[in-house]
């Protein structure tokens, strides 16, 4: 056994070995960049406190909004109860590829893990985030594998400290994807067709990525970019809009067993600004959309009404959601200071609801969020501390999912992190 483990570690060493050093043939000829890998990422631990019971993914780690009030026999909130934790899942690994030119174009690929896992009973667990191959040419790229969904913006995302980045106020999503980017000068336009993995809708059977599949058609993404920067002035402008469109099919087999065509599509639009000046940063987005539970936002869909009830078949409705957020940050080192404010609101549903939901946060409101944060940078190290309010108002969905008599709960989430970068 001892010598199977041996040979087996020699093997690997000498694999990772040939992969990071360039050939011989490539560094003779420096018109083709040397295959190679160079690894880089951080080691992050979070400390954090909550005032009050969450929804929230791995034991409290991604924070999205307080639980609602749940009344013992005396009138008491159960869930008024505070909450702690320290988790270092969020260390991660990179691993940037490069090699020679293919069809014309530069070619690179791209992993990335962490141990967050994919599932609380997972948490530790190494878990891919992004894998993907580019091809890149003069005024084009194509890129194929798993990445940032397209509505969330890598150029202008919330930089708070808590793992949520935003959520659910802004898209949070990583999934499998064929994405083709044009460039027009400073103008790009982006299409994108994408499956589901780790970030699924939900339905019938719970959060799965069966849905999008038996509908038999990817999600479709459509986004027109502007971005414009000045090294000699540190000025950057990024602004643009997006389209999506989503089809899922939550049975093919009715509860009576005969097969149903029933879907649901939905439909999703959004608005984002980012300007950068040299000691200041403003971020703004606005987020309209139908059936968002798999961008970890508010909405979802319900069963609007049985078509067939000898069949036992039914239709569906989206539900609608509004949601926009903003923040202010200071540039530059050692401190930093920014300002994260969010808001969303549940819209309800065009149809009246007559069955099951598969929505998130279905008898909420209204969201809100403030997020003060203050990063010191030394070194490779990094500390950060951010104080996250959160407020959710919980009330009674009425037949169009509309909810009435709703009252704020709020948490009040005391984070602080550390990181080592390498």
């Amino acid at each position: 056994m001892k010598k199977t483990t041996l040979v087996a570690t020699a093997l690997g060493l000498a694999l990772f070995a040939a992969m990071t050093a360039p050939p011989a043939a490539a560094q003779s000829e420096k018109s083709q960049p040397a295959f190679g890998i160079s690894l880089s990422g951080f080691v992050k631990t979070d400390i954090f406190y909550d005032s009050r019971q969450t929804v929230s993914i791995r034991e409290g780690h991604y924070l999205l909004f307080p639980k609602g009030p749940l009344l013992d026999p005396e009138g008491g909130d159960l869930n008024g109860r505070a909450n702690f934790n320290i988790l270092s899942v969020q260390t991660r690994l990179v691993g940037k590829i490069t090699g020679p030119d293919a069809l014309g174009a530069k070619t690179s690929a791209y992993i990335e893990a962490e141990f967050f896992g994919t599932s609380d009973a997972d948490v530790n667990g190494f878990r891919l985030r992004h894998g993907y191959l580019k091809l890149n040419w003069a005024k084009s790229e194509l890129m194929v594998g798993q990445f940032w969904h397209p509505m969330f913006i890598t150029e202008s995302f919330p930089d708070v400290v808590s793992f949520d980045t935003g959520a659910p106020f802004q898209p949070f999503n990583r999934s499998p994807q064929v994405r083709y980017t044009r460039m027009f000068g400073k103008v790009s336009l982006v299409a994108t067709a994408l499956a589901q993995r780790d970030f699924a809708s939900n339905g019938p059977d719970g959060t799965s990525s069966v849905y999008l599949r038996n509908a038999a058609l990817p999600e479709f993404n459509l986004k027109l970019q502007v971005a414009s920067k000045n090294d000699s002035r540190k000025t950057e402008t990024v602004a643009g809009v997006g389209a999506d469109v989503m089809k899922l099919a939550p049975r093919i087999v009715t509860a009576a067993g005969y097969g149903t065509d029933e879907s649901v599509t939905g439909l999703a639009a959004m608005a984002f600004f980012k300007q950068k000046w040299p000691k200041w940063t403003w971020k703004a987005e606005a987020v309209w959309g139908q059936n968002l539970h798999h961008l970890t936002m508010l909405g979802g869909y319900a069963v609007r009404g049985v078509v067939d009830e000898v069949r036992l078949d039914w239709n569906y409705t989206p539900i609608d959601t509004l949601s926009c957020w903003t923040e202010v940050q200071t540039n530059g080192a050692p401190w930093q200071t920014g300002l994260f404010a969010g808001y969303s609101k549940n819209l309800g549903s065009r149809h009246t609801i007559s069955g099951a939901n598969y929505a998130r946060g279905f008898n909420i409101d209204e969201l809100y969020r403030l997020s003060p944060r203050l990063v010191y940078n030394i070194g490779k190290m990094r500390f950060a501390g951010e104080a996250e309010l959160t407020a959710a108002s919980y009330g009674t969905p009425d037949v169009f999912g509309k909810v009435r008599d709703a009252r704020f709960v709020r948490n009040l989430r005391l984070l602080f992190a550390a990181y080592y970068f390498f």
